[in-house]
């Protein structure tokens, strides 16, 4: 079963997702499939566990916050989250993010018909999953891989916010626009030359996103 890490300072909503990811089928080791990360701690804030775990870490992770504050979901994601919840959360919508995070982890494994893809400086090993950038290989977050794979087996064609929501996330993040731009952003940091004028991932204005091969 997928193992979840959580990192939580309030007792009683640790016990909470502890108990309600434990009736699910979840449970909690090292090493694990997913991490669940509280943004405001006593002693190291979210931020900073963050980014000390993308050092060294790809675990996808899921924020939770008390304050709902656009600019702390966007710098959460900015910074290598993969989704975020505000505080108070039903169980229901926690289940559902864990189960999404985890789907498109897992969807990963299943290997395209196209073996391999290059284009430019960028090659992509569907097969092990490995990203390089003139010879040099390139980290991404499950997330991340997920949105590349979607745009280059579809490269020239130009995908909608809807469709890349709806593919990458799932249907209830449909209206999650900020998410496709955060990541596009991080994508285009780790892939491109120079990412202030991309050669591979373009923006089609009040449209969607192409992969220009």
């Amino acid at each position: 079963m997928p193992r979840i890490l959580v990192i939580e300072d309030e007792a009683n909503i640790r016990k909470l997702v502890e108990a309600n990811l434990t009736t699910s089928g979840y449970i909690e080791r090292e090493l694990p499939d997913l991490i669940i990360l509280d943004l405001m701690m006593p002693k190291v804030d979210g931020f900073e566990v963050l980014r000390r775990l993308r050092e060294w870490s790809q675990v996808p992770i899921i924020m939770l916050s008390a304050r709902g504050d656009v600019q702390d979901k966007v710098k959460c994601l900015d910074s290598g989250a993969d989704d975020y919840i505000s505080k108070p959360f039903g169980v229901g919508e926690l289940l559902s993010r864990v189960r999404v995070v985890l789907r498109r982890t897992q969807a990963i494994s299943a290997v395209p018909r196209q073996p391999s893809f290059a284009c430019g400086d960028l090659e992509i090993n569907f097969a092990q999953r490995r990203v390089a950038v003139s010879g040099k290989e390139a980290k991404l977050t499950p997330t991340e891989y997920s949105l590349l794979q979607e745009l280059v087996l579809n490269a020239g064609k130009v995908l909608t916010y809807t469709h890349l929501l709806h593919k990458i996330w799932g249907p209830e993040y449909q209206d999650e626009k900020e998410y496709l731009h955060v990541f596009t952003g991080r994508l285009r940091a780790k892939l491109e030359p120079d990412p202030a004028n991309p050669r591979y991932i373009a923006t089609v204005p009040g449209v969607g996103y192409q992969f220009k091969s």
